[in-house]
């Protein structure tokens, strides 16, 4: 019996030898030639494949192989149950939608599972200074073009996209991909005059790409190869996310359809709504805090989360003491106790209960007068949803690799992470893909070679210096409204109602932030953007003294406006 013990343990050792000697053997085989290998399976790396099989031309002159280490199969077949929402969500620019549209993939996203934005309503959390940016206001109207959305952007979870572009992959099966595998190694093919990447997989698979397309996230191994450097940094942040459940709004009252977002000192809270009764949270706040709220009775975060958009900076800094002191003492605030801070709290502020910065106000009832101002009420926290994940930037030095890296590309968090306060993140890599995308065309049509820095040098031109003004200008905003120094509140609050009360303005930042499709923007629309969103910026970056905030307000509606109202006039006439 021993014996035979021993001889099954012996066929066992030596199949698995022959299994690593298979792959060895595999991974030293002829490479496969393929045009375009694209690693990651994420948003950005899925709708570049999709562009590229959705083309007639690409698809015929085209190898796409799709590496991806996580199974995929689950994304294709992700079924949540009724009534619960992944706490993965994303805002999509009509820009970044209609772009899903050309290459068809949006029609096999769940519309049930998206909620239209008509309107952000944005807020300071020490002096309530405000500004609404709407999709309803006469300017926005005036600047859209016939037959655009007529909401800003619509919400949806990650994986409704990520399901969504899957299908249409599988229904067109023009792309190869290759998940569960993954890359082991990247290196150059030795060869005069320069060779391609081979990719070495974790099945022993290599492939030989004419161009390696990295969509691998902020841990990019192809940004490695390329020997691309990036420069960043964490932010002392850490975001944390929930689904969240409220009543619906009544009749007398606006759907819900409103983002909202209020900046704390310790960082952005935002509401964004998912449906009559859901919405999604992103509360960006320190780390030390978001691990207490984690910890804590998740009724005690839904009150944390209310008081949050209503109690004033000084009351909202001394629950989170209290919160901080009850974990630090290894028994969590109850939910009864919080409940009377806030009662006390709210009391010491003349907050009437009726009103709807009162916890304690009805939902269901005739809504107060300033019902529209906050977010619903939070009742529940969806099981299991609410979890966080610390906050940086970082950009890459160039989108293109040079020299030993070149054939190389980079797109979406492999070649820039942005601070979410603007929910930009997942727009700014689509417009990776339809830029590069477009370069790709390019070079088809006119018989170039589609890895050569020649043909790609178009698409970082593109896209390097759009993406560096979101990412600087999201980063100042952080950063600004990090501080309560009286005179630098003043002069930011100064500068939002003035903002607030220039509708022309407005209307260009919402058409620079992509709620108008990219083919459908006029030159002069486009230029009005970039002056709004230049004079947003010379106002955030005055947060070391308030003589260059006022400076920069006093710009702002001086010579900027007077530029952008010409512009806009000047494009109306041609």
């Amino acid at each position: 019996m021993l014996r035979s013990a021993t001889r099954i343990g012996a066929v066992g050792r030596n199949t698995k030898r022959a299994h690593v000697l298979l792959r060895r053997a595999a991974s030293t085989s002829a490479p496969q030639e393929t045009d375009v290998v694209i690693v990651g399976g994420g948003p950005a790396g899925l709708a570049l494949a999709s562009a590229l099989s959705f083309s007639t031309l690409a698809r015929s002159a085209l190898k796409v192989v799709l590496v991806e280490a996580g199974d995929l199969s689950k994304v294709v077949g992700w079924v949540p149950p009724p009534g619960t929402y992944s706490n993965r969500v994303s805002s999509i620019t009509n820009a970044s939608r209609s772009f899903l549209q050309e290459i068809g993939a949006w029609n096999y996203v769940e519309d049930s599972r998206t909620c239209p934005i008509d309107e952000m309503q944005i807020w300071d959390g020490v002096s309530d200074a405000r500004i609404t940016f709407s999709a309803h206001d006469d300017h926005a109207i005036a600047f859209s073009s016939p037959g655009a959305p007529s909401q800003m952007s619509r919400m949806t979870e990650n994986l409704n996209l990520q399901r969504a572009l899957l299908r249409h992959l599988h229904d067109i099966s023009a792309v190869e991909i290759a998940d569960k595998v993954k890359v082991q190694s990247i290196q150059r093919e030795e060869r005069e005059g320069g060779g391609w990447p081979l990719v070495h997989l974790s099945d022993g698979r290599v492939f030989r790409a004419r161009l390696l397309v990295g969509a691998d996230g902020f841990n990019s191994p192809v940004r490695a190869y390329a020997g691309i450097q990036s420069y960043g940094w964490a932010y002392d942040t850490t975001a944390v996310v929930a689904t969240l459940f409220h009543h619906p709004r009544t009749p007398f009252q606006v759907p819900n359809t409103v983002a909202y977002q209020r900046f704390l000192p310790t960082g952005p809270i935002a509401f964004l709504p998912l449906s009559p009764t859901a919405s999604s949270l992103v509360w960006s706040t320190k780390p030390h805090l978001a691990k207490a709220l984690l910890a804590s009775d998740p009724a005690v975060l839904a009150s944390m989360i209310n008081v949050a958009f209503r109690l004033p900076e000084v009351s909202l800094r001394y629950l989170h003491n209290v919160i901080l002191d009850a974990a630090s003492s290894g028994t969590p605030i109850t939910v009864e106790k919080l409940q009377q801070e806030i009662a006390w709290r709210e009391s010491s502020h003349s907050i009437d209960s009726r009103s709807a910065y009162s916890i304690a106000a009805d939902p269901t009832g005739v809504p107060p007068a300033d019902a529209d101002l906050l977010p619903p009420l939070v009742t529940s926290i969806q099981p299991g949803s609410a979890a966080s994940f610390p906050l940086r930037f970082n950009h890459a030095d160039e989108y293109i690799g040079d020299g030993p890296g070149a054939r190389t590309v980079l797109v979406g968090d492999a070649a820039h992470t942005i601070h979410p306060l603007a929910g930009q993140g997942l727009n700014m890599g689509l417009g990776d893909v339809e830029a590069l995308s477009q370069c790709i065309h390019q070079a088809l049509r006119t018989g170039s070679d589609i890895g050569s820095r020649t043909a790609l040098l178009p698409y970082a031109r593109a896209r390097y210096f759009e993406n560096h003004k979101i990412m600087a200008a999201c980063d100042k905003l952080h950063k600004l409204y990090s501080v309560t120094a009286e005179p630098v509140v003043w002069a930011r609050s100064v500068g939002v109602e003035v903002l607030n009360e220039l509708d022309s303005v407005k209307a260009a930042m919402m058409i620079a932030a992509g709620s108008r499709p990219s083919r459908a923007r006029p030159s002069g629309a486009q230029v009005g953007a970039n002056i709004a969103a230049t004079g947003l910026e010379s106002l955030a970056r005055g947060v070391s003294g308030v003589r260059t905030l006022t400076e920069g307000v006093a710009n702002l509606v001086g010579a900027g406006v007077q530029r952008l109202l010409q512009t806009l006039s000047d494009s109306q006439r041609r």
